[in-house]
């Protein structure tokens, strides 16, 4: 598969595969994960310089020292990210909406509270009564926009 470049219609990259089920789509996808990569390790071995600050012979010191410089990179890249990537977790929200849209959580939340309630009546009085007051200091402490939300009613002793 030939890409062009999009700035210059002169240049293009060649990407070739083995697989030639995959759609041309998947093809590229797979291509810029292991770009990520490839540019991940020429960036900890050069700038941040995974080989050559230590040199150390002992287990635990390179896996410190690697850590240590990956965690660099990884706040780099956030920082990047940050002050140049349009896109945010905000972004990531809004595409997972659709999928949670179905599941109500009040709905939910008051079905967990029923349970409770059918488990405790039919435990045993003692039983019955700290499950009862552990779920209402449970609900005590709920911040109050879920308290408004939902029914509480069911839930008194």
């Amino acid at each position: 598969m030939f890409v062009r470049h999009r700035s210059k219609k002169t240049e293009w990259l060649a990407i070739l595969t083995t697989d030639l089920t995959l759609t041309v789509e998947e093809i590229i996808r797979i291509y810029a994960m292991r770009w990520d990569i490839e540019v991940f390790f020429k960036c900890t071995k050069s700038l941040l310089r995974l080989q050559k600050e230590f040199q150390g012979r002992s287990y635990d010191l390179l896996i410190s020292h690697t850590t240590i410089v990956f965690s660099r990179y990884i706040l780099l890249a956030w920082q990047h990210r940050k002050g140049t990537d349009a896109r945010s977790f905000g972004g990531l929200f809004y595409l997972l909406c659709d999928e949670v849209g179905t599941l109500d959580w009040v709905v939910a939340l008051q079905q967990l509270l029923d349970l409770i309630n059918q488990v405790a009546q039919k435990a045993g009085k003692k039983i019955s009564a700290l499950i009862q007051r552990q779920l209402q200091q449970w609900i005590a402490a709920l911040p109050s926009y879920i308290k408004a939300c939902l029914p509480i009613s069911c839930c008194e002793s």
